[in-house]
């Protein structure tokens, strides 16, 4: 039996403002209302409103050591400060990513862990299975998120509730009231941008939906205009780039792998330390405005060494940019690949990430 498509609490939002609508991760998402490069530009320029509703969030409450929190991910949950937030990963067995996520700490003894949404189902049972202790729920489904982003967000930001807003150092949050509600609001985001996540309860998201649009710094922006903004600053999409075939080490994410703790995963990543590796990611630019997309083949000197995982039109360099996953060996900064798919063919070079660095994240 096919699984029914969900929708997010501001789903009719989107049809109202003639949203081109698209299954993803399960969800009916909206992948443009502009057109993608307009959305983007906006992001880079102003404030773009996202509706990432579709993300799944739990909470843990207990001791994270005795209750195994501890040893389930690739960094440390004891040692996240009370109002930050660490990126990491799920892994299996093997060190395949089961999922890329972020943890919250929110009290001494609580943290709400952010999934993504076509793992979210797999992420909670894999958890579960690991725990023995502790209280864990899902709240996905009582929880509504939002993200501006863009240089001009901090100000939208302050306008609707307040100074508090700007003190907020990159990678922490703090709870505050908004709409009468208590709400999270991060300084984390997906865009290489000046952001901000919001968590507020689900029945009030289409309400702060609609009060943030009313601003006219800001505009809503779909997945489409999403995906090349994430990928101009390097970030990897679950599902295209890493995925439970994919080590941490392959996709050149160790710098998120702490070695200095158990966790699931951990013999198989060292064995690969040791033996190698028989893919690695690479960065790569194309030569013209072509976008590379995902499966094309990558081939070097003529012989097919990999594929792309993620490619687009960069509005910011006004070239192709992708990542691929080649054959292990050594691609110095300027070594040359073609990229193919069937009679498509367009030269690239490889290069260093991120493609694009001059976005305002850290401002």
């Amino acid at each position: 039996m096919e699984k029914q498509i969900q929708v997010t609490p501001i789903n009719s939002r989107h049809r109202d403002l003639k949203a081109l609508m698209a299954p993803f991760g399960g969800w009916d998402m909206p992948i443009q209302y502009e057109g993608i490069i307009a959305e983007h530009a906006w992001c880079r320029q102003k404030a773009a409103l996202f509706d990432i509703c579709h993300m799944g969030e739990f909470i843990f409450q207990g001791d994270f050591e005795t209750g195994g929190l501890e040893d389930v991910f690739t960094f440390s949950v004891k040692t996240i400060p009370v109002g930050r937030s660490r990126y990491g990963f799920l892994l299996n067995e093997k060190g395949g990513i089961i999922d890329d996520l972020i943890v919250f700490r929110i009290a001494e003894e609580k943290v709400m862990i952010v999934v993504n949404a076509a793992t979210a189902v797999n992420d909670f049972a894999a958890i579960s299975e690991r725990l023995r202790g502790g209280l864990f729920t899902n709240i996905t489904d009582a929880t509504g998120k939002l993200d501006i982003q863009g240089p001009l967000s901090r100000d939208v930001m302050v306008a609707a509730f307040g100074e508090q807003v700007a003190a907020i150092p990159y990678f922490k949050f703090i709870t505050m009231n908004i709409l009468g509600v208590e709400a999270i609001v991060s300084r984390t985001g997906y865009t290489g941008e000046l952001g901000y996540e919001i968590f507020i309860p689900a029945e009030k998201v289409c309400m702060l939906w609609d009060l943030l649009l009313r601003d006219e710094r800001v505009k809503p922006a779909g997945l489409g205009a999403r995906d090349v903004l994430r990928l101009e600053v390097g970030y990897s999409l679950y599902g295209s780039d890493i995925d439970e075939r994919t080590t941490p080490l392959e996709a050149g994410l160790g710098g998120f792998v702490n070695f200095d703790k158990s966790f699931i995963g951990k013999e198989a990543l060292l064995r690969q330390k040791v033996e190698g590796m028989k893919l690695q990611k690479i960065a790569f630019q194309v030569s013209s405005r072509r976008s590379p997309r995902h499966h094309y083949e990558v081939l070097s000197r003529d012989q097919l060494v990999g594929n792309v995982t993620s490619g687009v039109f960069s509005p910011m360099l006004g070239c192709g940019i992708g990542i691929g996953f080649v054959t292990a060996g050594e691609y110095p900064v300027g070594s040359r690949f073609t990229i193919r798919h069937e009679r498509v063919s367009m030269d690239a070079e490889v290069c260093e990430l991120p493609f694009y660095g001059g976005g305002s994240l850290r401002f």
